[in-house]
């Protein structure tokens, strides 16, 4: 699949060549109906969509071979060998490994009806557009566009919503430790309240929890932010070093990804030679394009781990704060309503922020956090009473 070359432009015009046409499309088709049974939602959806989009182009090439007076064959029933390992590896190992594999691959075949006389435009904007389509599906799984009408010429507007990311790592940072914050701290208060110590020791115990989880969740942000960024800078550093020794390769490589989005051809190489012209303007469209980074919002490794602080502590005082105001049964019976509702809600917050659903999030979160609780309390009671 898709190793077919680019036709020179005196190729044979000898109809024939449709049946090589028509048998790259169905095998592709083939293919993509196969990998969509081993995936779900949105991704699902833009490979049966793309699979949609190879059987038009076979019927197209079928309505030719009929007109030559060419007898069609059968269409094929099993995968090249090829396609059939992509699938394998697909169900058994990396599905994005594959996505990256038919990615890169699209690209290098995006320009097979450039020069066929017989294709129409359509066709080949949709062969074009392909690659870009295993791009987004790769990079963003739970919000892969349908396929056509999707691209749009690069320009300063030209980053659609579903690219809109927290490069810097904040929201994540704030989100998920305020999630761990409430799940550890309460299974903390809960143990403690389980061996049932007076309320000053509980209380203590909590605190003790709270600072040493927001210090350690505050280092281990700072330390994968910093490291993050660190890379991704070295990144950014070997793509100018490219630009200064093999400029005309990066223009070639900015002007595929511009083909790749749908754009024709003629204005992909005006748009990659006009950007070449800046030095520097060339490397900031060249590691938003190419590597997908922001050079602008690369993150503080400082605010995260702030953030993160902040955010798990207020996710674990939930389960303390009664015990500030109140002592014995009260202060414990008011802390598993707390406890119970902020993981209801911290669980909803997580489910609309990833996209896995609000309901399933907040249900998963309360059963993690409750099973934790019920567990600390319970192994508290055995030790409190043994001791």
């Amino acid at each position: 699949m898709l190793e077919t070359q680019k036709a020179p432009a005196d190729m044979d015009r000898d109809p024939k060549r449709f049946l090589r046409y028509l048998e790259e499309e169905r095998q592709a088709a083939l293919l993509y109906r196969s990998l969509a049974t081993s995936m779900t939602g949105d991704r699902r959806e833009a490979l049966l969509e793309l699979a949609d989009i190879e059987e038009r182009h076979a019927r197209h090439w079928i309505a030719m071979l009929t007109e030559a007076g060419i007898d069609i064959p059968p269409a094929p029933t099993t995968m090249h060998a090829d396609d059939a390992a992509l699938v394998h590896q697909a169900n058994t190992m990396s599905v994005d490994d594959v996505l990256e594999h038919l990615e890169s691959a699209e690209t290098a075949a995006n320009s097979l009806y450039d020069d066929e006389p017989d294709a129409p435009q359509s066709m080949v904007e949709d062969e074009a557009s392909h690659a870009e389509a295993f791009r987004r599906m790769r990079e963003d799984s739970d919000n892969v566009l349908p396929i056509r009408g999707a691209m749009k010429a690069p320009g300063p507007d030209h980053m659609e919503a579903w690219h809109s990311t927290d490069t810097s790592g904040k929201a994540r940072a704030i989100v998920f430790g305020m999630s761990d914050g409430l799940v550890s701290n309460t299974a903390l208060v809960m143990g403690f309240a389980g061996a049932n110590p007076n309320s000053n020791t509980i209380l203590f115990a909590g605190l003790a929890g709270l600072l040493a989880g927001a210090f350690s969740m505050a280092a281990g942000e700072y330390v994968s932010v910093a490291s993050q960024r660190d890379l991704y800078q070295r990144e950014i550093q070997k793509e100018a070093e490219e630009l200064k020794t093999k400029p005309e390769e990066e223009q070639k490589e900015l002007e595929l990804i511009y083909r790749a989005k749908g754009v024709p051809r003629d204005v992909a190489a005006a748009t990659a030679a006009h950007i070449m012209e800046d030095p520097k303007k060339a490397l900031d469209t060249l590691a938003r394009e190419e590597l997908g980074l922001n050079p602008d919002e690369l993150g503080s490794p400082v605010k995260v781990a702030v953030s993160s602080f902040i955010a798990f502590a207020i996710g674990a005082s939930i389960a303390v704060l009664p015990y500030l105001f109140l002592t014995g049964t009260a202060a414990l019976v008011l802390t598993i309503a707390l406890s119970t509702i902020s993981l209801f809600v911290v669980g909803g917050i997580v489910g609309k922020i990833s996209g896995r659903g609000i309901v399933f999030s907040a249900l998963r979160q309360f059963a993690w956090g409750a099973g934790a609780a019920a567990v600390t309390f319970a192994v508290g009671s055995v030790i409190g009473v043994n001791v």
